[in-house]
């Protein structure tokens, strides 16, 4: 039967069982020494980067099979998933109440200047100039300069004596904007987030076929079997993670910022794998859609976590990430006004990216 013959090529889910069933044997013994907690910490990191690439491809079989802009809302959300997951665990171990919000801010940075400036790169030195749909960018650019500004930075102007009320009035704030975006997105101006030539979706003699033969039942099972099995292993992958950066006397930033690369792991492949096809628009989608869908259903859900735990939650941006984010922003719209992309912008992008990767140890 293909199915069970599909199955059998699952190395990711299989190494990702094997794993946790060993290191949870071992747990107790590894956590006592430095070495143990590396061996742990790398081992979880890069099975669960293994799992993570197993997520890019499923999900960009479903975006095959129900094209765009379904396919990136799909590899989105489940990135997203992840993120939430792997945050939530960590948040209950670090009992940091910064943790949420540094990694909602690693992850903004990490999706439009690291993935969008890379796959920019990519592109631009094989093609040139790539073009999207400028309707796109510009809705999801507005769309983040609300959200960041409402969850971020307003916070700093809210007394305290109704902080826990606009919490909780963001949470519902956030979930109908997502609800809203998302069937703009996907109803009444589906056009706006789509940009693909008639010639795209036919072989090399014309013939266009639907992709009947992507089994999606199977592709989605798996997705959801895989994002499952990431967060049991970040669950054990935080306590190595946490002895790591106590013992090397190391912010707990840079975990937030290994978060949020596990969980960008799948975007960033499938980006590059877009960019060198000459497709910026699924770029455009993966990367600004990553970060609002991060603002938009992590920031609902850590609130929701941190109440429902009784944990301190504090999503304020420091000055020097106010910064950054600002300029990420403007760049952004000036760089994405005009429906392509070239070797430069990606470039200006990359070296945000960069800036924001030496502040980490500053």
């Amino acid at each position: 039967m293909q199915v069970l013959k599909d199955f059998s090529k699952e190395y990711s889910l299989f190494l990702a069982i094997i794993t946790y069933f060993g290191i949870s044997y071992f747990e107790h013994t590894m956590v006592q020494s430095t070495l143990g907690n590396l061996l742990g910490f790398g081992i979880l990191f890069v099975v669960i980067m293994y799992s993570a690439m197993s997520v890019a491809h499923h999900a960009e079989m479903l975006a095959e099979k129900f094209g765009e802009p379904y396919g990136t809302l799909i590899l989105t959300i489940s990135a997203v998933i992840v993120e939430i997951v792997i945050i939530v665990i960590m948040m209950m171990h670090a009992q940091s109440p910064v943790l949420a919000r540094d990694t909602i801010y690693s992850a903004i940075m990490l999706d439009i200047n690291g993935l969008l400036g890379v796959a920019a790169i990519i592109g631009g030195l094989k093609y040139g100039e790539q073009p999207y749909n400028v309707d796109s960018s510009n809705s999801y650019l507005s769309m983040l300069l609300v959200a960041i500004g409402i969850a971020m930075v307003l916070p700093h102007f809210i007394d305290s004596a109704h902080h826990d009320m606009f919490m909780l009035f963001n949470v519902v704030m956030f979930i109908l904007l997502y609800i809203v975006f998302t069937r703009i997105q996907l109803k009444s101006h589906k056009y706006f987030f789509e940009y693909a030539k008639a010639e795209e979706s036919c072989d090399e003699n014309g013939i266009c076929t639907p992709h009947t033969e992507i089994n999606a039942w199977y592709h989605a099972t798996i997705l959801i079997l895989s994002i499952v099995l990431i967060g049991v292993l970040a669950e054990i992958l935080s306590v190595f993670m946490g002895n790591t950066l106590e013992t090397f006397e190391m912010p707990l930033a840079i975990g937030a910022v290994g978060v949020a690369v596990i969980s960008a792991a799948p975007e960033l492949i499938t980006a590059v794998r877009a960019a060198v096809d000459n497709r910026m628009q699924t770029v455009i989608n993966i990367a600004l859609g990553a970060s609002l869908a991060t603002i938009l259903l992590t920031i609902p859900a850590v609130i929701l976590v941190s109440r429902y735990y009784g944990l301190e939650l504090n999503l304020s941006l420091t000055p020097i990430q106010g910064v950054m984010l600002g300029l990420t922003l403007l760049l952004s719209i000036v760089n994405f006004s005009d429906g392509e992309t070239n070797v430069l912008e990606g470039f200006l992008h990359f070296i945000l990216f960069v800036v924001f990767a030496f502040l980490l140890f500053v």
